[in-house]
Protein backbone atom coordinates (compact mmCIF):
# COMPACT_ATOMS: atom_id res chain seq x y z
CA UNK A 1 0.00 0.00 0.00
CA UNK A 2 1.46 3.36 -0.93
CA UNK A 3 1.70 6.35 1.35
CA UNK A 4 -1.14 8.42 -0.09
CA UNK A 5 -3.62 5.52 0.18
CA UNK A 6 -2.54 4.89 3.75
CA UNK A 7 -2.88 8.54 4.75
CA UNK A 8 -6.23 8.84 2.98
CA UNK A 9 -7.56 5.87 4.92
CA UNK A 10 -6.32 7.33 8.17
CA UNK A 11 -7.86 10.70 7.30
CA UNK A 12 -11.26 9.25 6.48
CA UNK A 13 -11.20 7.12 9.63
CA UNK A 14 -10.28 10.15 11.71
CA UNK A 15 -13.13 12.18 10.23
CA UNK A 16 -15.55 9.36 11.01
CA UNK A 17 -14.28 9.20 14.58
CA UNK A 18 -14.68 12.96 15.04
CA UNK A 19 -18.18 12.67 13.61
CA UNK A 20 -19.00 9.86 16.05
CA UNK A 21 -17.64 11.94 18.91
CA UNK A 22 -19.66 15.00 17.87
CA UNK A 23 -22.83 12.92 17.54
CA UNK A 24 -22.20 11.42 20.96
CA UNK A 25 -21.59 14.86 22.42
CA UNK A 26 -24.78 16.29 20.91
CA UNK A 27 -27.20 13.37 21.28
CA UNK A 28 -26.19 11.47 24.42
CA UNK A 29 -27.11 12.68 27.88
CA UNK A 30 -24.51 11.26 30.29
CA UNK A 31 -26.93 11.34 33.22
CA UNK A 32 -29.62 9.22 31.58
CA UNK A 33 -27.57 7.03 29.24
CA UNK A 34 -25.48 5.46 31.96
CA UNK A 35 -22.21 3.70 31.34
CA UNK A 36 -22.65 3.11 27.60
CA UNK A 37 -23.08 6.79 26.78
CA UNK A 38 -20.03 7.83 28.75
CA UNK A 39 -18.02 4.94 27.31
CA UNK A 40 -19.07 5.96 23.80
CA UNK A 41 -17.84 9.49 24.47
CA UNK A 42 -14.44 8.37 25.73
CA UNK A 43 -13.84 5.69 23.08
CA UNK A 44 -14.78 7.92 20.16
CA UNK A 45 -12.63 10.75 21.56
CA UNK A 46 -9.72 8.34 22.04
CA UNK A 47 -9.77 7.13 18.44
CA UNK A 48 -10.34 10.62 17.05
CA UNK A 49 -7.35 11.91 18.99
CA UNK A 50 -5.19 9.03 17.79
CA UNK A 51 -5.92 9.84 14.16
CA UNK A 52 -5.47 13.58 14.57
CA UNK A 53 -2.28 13.36 16.59
CA UNK A 54 -0.84 10.74 14.24
CA UNK A 55 -1.43 13.05 11.27
CA UNK A 56 0.06 16.04 13.05
CA UNK A 57 3.00 14.03 14.36
CA UNK A 58 3.71 12.52 10.96
CA UNK A 59 3.75 15.86 9.16
CA UNK A 60 5.82 17.54 11.88
CA UNK A 61 8.26 14.65 11.70
CA UNK A 62 8.46 15.01 7.92
CA UNK A 63 8.90 18.77 8.14
CA UNK A 64 11.74 18.60 10.68
CA UNK A 65 13.62 15.56 9.39
CA UNK A 66 12.92 15.64 5.63
CA UNK A 67 13.97 12.02 5.35
CA UNK A 68 12.60 9.33 3.07
CA UNK A 69 11.65 6.80 5.75
CA UNK A 70 7.92 7.44 5.61
CA UNK A 71 6.72 4.18 7.11
CA UNK A 72 9.04 4.46 10.09
CA UNK A 73 7.70 7.98 10.67
CA UNK A 74 4.13 6.71 10.52
CA UNK A 75 4.87 3.95 13.03
CA UNK A 76 6.52 6.32 15.48
CA UNK A 77 3.77 8.91 15.04
CA UNK A 78 1.06 6.33 15.70
CA UNK A 79 2.79 5.03 18.81
CA UNK A 80 3.19 8.53 20.21
CA UNK A 81 -0.39 9.42 19.25
CA UNK A 82 -1.71 6.36 21.08
CA UNK A 83 0.30 7.22 24.20
CA UNK A 84 -0.71 10.89 24.16
CA UNK A 85 -4.38 10.00 23.59
CA UNK A 86 -4.25 7.45 26.38
CA UNK A 87 -2.82 10.08 28.71
CA UNK A 88 -5.37 12.73 27.74
CA UNK A 89 -8.41 10.46 27.87
CA UNK A 90 -7.13 8.86 31.08
CA UNK A 91 -6.84 12.23 32.78
CA UNK A 92 -10.26 13.21 31.44
CA UNK A 93 -11.68 9.94 32.79
CA UNK A 94 -10.17 10.57 36.20
CA UNK A 95 -11.73 14.03 36.17
CA UNK A 96 -15.10 12.53 35.22
CA UNK A 97 -14.86 10.22 38.22
CA UNK A 98 -13.89 13.16 40.47
CA UNK A 99 -10.65 11.48 41.53
CA UNK A 100 -8.25 13.62 39.53
CA UNK A 101 -5.65 15.70 41.30
CA UNK A 102 -2.35 17.15 40.16
CA UNK A 103 -0.36 14.20 41.50
CA UNK A 104 -2.43 11.70 39.49
CA UNK A 105 -1.92 13.82 36.38
CA UNK A 106 1.82 14.10 36.90
CA UNK A 107 2.06 10.38 37.57
CA UNK A 108 0.14 9.54 34.40
CA UNK A 109 2.23 11.90 32.25
CA UNK A 110 5.47 10.55 33.72
CA UNK A 111 4.40 6.95 33.17
CA UNK A 112 3.59 7.70 29.52
CA UNK A 113 6.97 9.42 29.10
CA UNK A 114 8.75 6.43 30.66
CA UNK A 115 6.85 4.08 28.37
CA UNK A 116 7.97 6.12 25.35
CA UNK A 117 11.58 6.01 26.60
CA UNK A 118 11.24 2.23 26.86
CA UNK A 119 10.11 2.01 23.24
CA UNK A 120 12.94 4.29 22.12
CA UNK A 121 15.55 2.27 24.04
CA UNK A 122 14.19 -1.01 22.73
CA UNK A 123 14.41 0.21 19.15
CA UNK A 124 18.08 1.18 19.30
Amino acid sequence: MNLSTYLTGIGISTLLCWTAWALTLINVDPYTSGTWGVLSFFVSLFFALIGTLAFVGFYIRLWFTSNEQYYENITISFRQAILASLCFVGILGLQALNIFNIFNGILMVLSIILLEFYFLARRS
